[in-house]
């Protein structure tokens, strides 16, 4: 199976769970605890770029490197994806 066949897979397994339950057991079922760690790790870091926070700030705040937080602000300059509709003011 190609890797895009394989993360078509999974995209429409994660959108076919309703439940925030079963979306947990799912993931804590396929993820390390390490990963399932930094998925929010991640979020907040675009949520707190979008509030325009200094990139120091950010890292030192989360904890993580401050290359962690220039890929989230890497991610945010080269997506299509409009992060801002996951937090509505």
């Amino acid at each position: 199976m190609s890797k895009g066949n394989v993360t078509r897979q999974l995209i429409n397994t994660l959108t076919n769970i309703s439940s925030p339950t079963e979306m947990e057991e799912l993931l804590r079922a396929i993820l390390t605890d390490g990963e399932l760690d930094d998925i929010p790790k991640r979020l907040e870091i675009i949520k707190q770029l979008l509030a325009k926070k200094p990139q120091a700030q950010i890292a030192k705040e989360l904890k993580v490197g401050i290359a962690t937080v220039t890929r989230g602000s890497k991610v945010l300059n080269h997506t299509r994806f409009s992060f801002s509709n996951l937090w509505p003011n």
